[in-house]
């Protein structure tokens, strides 16, 4: 389950104009935080001139204790709760955002995902409380020169833009991207800079380039001088440095999908896809994740939960892949049906409902209904191989990492038998590899066993990983008919829900539906008005 709380707050929250409460209004220092105490604090009861120190805490312990938090109803933690008010007027915003550049440390896996949570939480700034941060962070290229002995502070700070230029798409996104921040971020991308700042450099600049006016701007300061910058991280994707592949994954993405130029082929034409029989499906995939040229390998740097299924399906027997754990963030691996949905956006994915099971090595913890099992093992690390067996004869999953297997798990089967597809849920910033048997496995388990690659089938356009705004045009092109279904838009709409008497879907879509999408009433029957001959 991703940590995704305040969504309904979030989406109805109001942006706070410039505060002129004067000093003498507010004189009252913060108290210490009680481990129990999830009681918001009196906007009027932070004062402006807030301890500096008092916040550093109140973000570190929001970043100790955000792993043990496993449950998207429970309360979020009472330090994050007391960011949230601090944050709550323009002088407390730009405190807590300096805060987390300053104390977040490169070490820690879940640094970046807690800047863009606390960023996400907090009340939408404004834009002169946004122009002012910028502006005080003095960035241009001499800064990123400058600061290269202190890549931790640089980092942060990438993440924070990026992040609120996500959170701020648009106009004002526009206001905020000005030539110093571009040669900041540009000048970060040269090889010789530490790859966690090269990273989230490049993860920004993806950010503000929702905006076209952004990309285009950003795009032709690249191609003066920091194209060669890029097309060398971009052969980093091999590396077995962790940090320096997620650039060059990174760096490919985004020359194939944001910044395009000529004389260089997009990534899809040049792999080599003749061995590969099982892959992530592209068509079964929540909007934002990011997935590899050869299918195999997938990223989130969005703030949502992103989810796939591979194309393969498995039915009876054994069977078992292999995932390569690229960053040890949060991610749900494992296995489900697909009547399992993807709720990105609210937190839910792999492991979330009754239709999928997974195991989170980040909080080493085995997830069913949305409901976790604590598990032994060490906090999974990069390089680590986590093993996923499914053994639908003795119906039981047997997760393990480099060989060392867990308990067998066997919740999912009260819901399902047969019609299992490999599966996974990304945290933001997290990345993996998924082998369906197109390599040697490193950790094969000691029964006899199946694998998607071997047994599965994809024709040679179901092979292709088109960029994103490729395929946006090629659905453009498409002519849909005016009695498709709503919901697929493959096949003709001829079924009837009753009794609520909503139509407009095809038997296919209809016989995956639990209620009506049109009314949200349950239905009792599927009646076929217009069968198709």
């Amino acid at each position: 389950m991703g940590m995704c709380w305040c969504k309904k707050k979030n989406e109805d929250q109001e942006c706070y104009v410039p505060q002129v409460t004067t000093h003498q209004d507010v004189n009252i220092v913060l108290p210490p935080p009680s481990p129990t105490s999830q009681i918001f604090f009196n906007r009027a009861s932070v004062t402006k001139t807030l301890d500096p120190a008092v916040v550093d805490r109140l973000v570190l312990e929001t970043l100790g204790v955000i792993e043990t938090l496993v449950d998207n109803e429970q309360e979020p933690p009472s330090s994050m709760l007391h960011l949230h008010n601090i944050a709550d007027n323009e002088e407390g915003w730009i405190q807590v955002v300096n805060s987390m550049i300053k104390v977040i440390p490169l070490s820690d896996p879940l640094g970046p995902s807690v800047i863009t949570l606390l960023l996400d939480d907090c009340p939408l700034p404004s834009k002169e409380s946004i122009i002012k941060v910028v502006t005080m962070f003095s960035l241009s290229r001499e800064t990123a020169l400058n600061e290269r002995n202190n890549p931790t502070q640089q980092r942060n700070t990438c993440v924070a833009l990026g992040s609120i230029a996500e959170k701020l798409a648009g106009p004002r996104n526009m206001e905020i991207l000005n030539d110093n921040v571009i040669e900041y971020l540009l000048t970060n991308l040269e090889p010789e800079c530490n790859p966690n700042v090269i990273l989230f450099s490049l993860i920004a600049l993806e950010k503000f380039a929702q905006s076209n006016q952004n990309k285009v701007t950003i795009l032709n300061k690249l191609k003066k001088k920091h194209l060669s910058s890029i097309l060398t991280l971009e052969k980093w994707r091999h590396e077995s440095h962790y940090v320096k592949r997620q650039v060059g994954f990174c760096a490919q993405w985004i020359l194939d999908n944001i910044f395009i130029t000529e004389n260089r082929p997009y990534s899809y034409l040049l792999v080599k896809m003749d061995h590969i029989r099982a892959m992530l499906n592209t068509s079964d995939v929540s909007e934002y994740l990011k997935i590899s040229p050869d299918g195999l390998e997938a990223r989130c740097d969005a703030y949502s939960f992103e989810s796939v299924r591979c194309t393969a399906q498995a039915d009876s027997g054994v069977w078992y892949y292999e995932v390569l754990i690229i960053t040890p963030g949060v991610m749900q691996i494992g296995w489900a049906t697909k009547n399992s949905n993807f709720l990105n956006h609210e937190g839910y994915g792999i492991g979330d409902d009754r239709y999928s099971l997974s195991y989170d090595g980040c909080r080493r913890l085995i997830w069913y209904n949305a409901k976790s099992d604590p598990q032994i093992l060490p906090r999974w690390q990069p390089g680590d191989i986590l093993g996923c067996l499914l053994d639908l004869d003795n119906q039981q999953i047997v997760f393990s990492i480099n060989g060392i297997s867990l308990a067998p798990s066997v919740h999912v089967f009260s819901m399902a038998k047969s019609g299992f597809f490999a599966a996974a849920s990304f945290m933001s910033f997290q990345q993996c590899r998924f082998n369906f048997g197109s390599e040697p496995f490193k950790y094969p388990p000691h029964v006899s066993y199946n694998t998607f690659n071997a047994s599965g089938t994809l024709k040679q356009e179901e092979k292709i990983v088109l960029p994103r705004h490729i395929y946006l045009n090629q659905l453009r092109q498409q002519n849909i008919h005016e009695d498709s279904c709503t919901l697929c838009y493959d096949q003709r709409a001829t079924v009837r829900l009753i009794p609520c008497e909503h139509s407009g879907f095809c038997a296919s879509c209809a016989s995956l539906l639990t209620e009506c999408p049109m009314c949200r009433a349950p239905f009792q029957l599927v009646v076929e008005e217009n069968p198709v001959l």
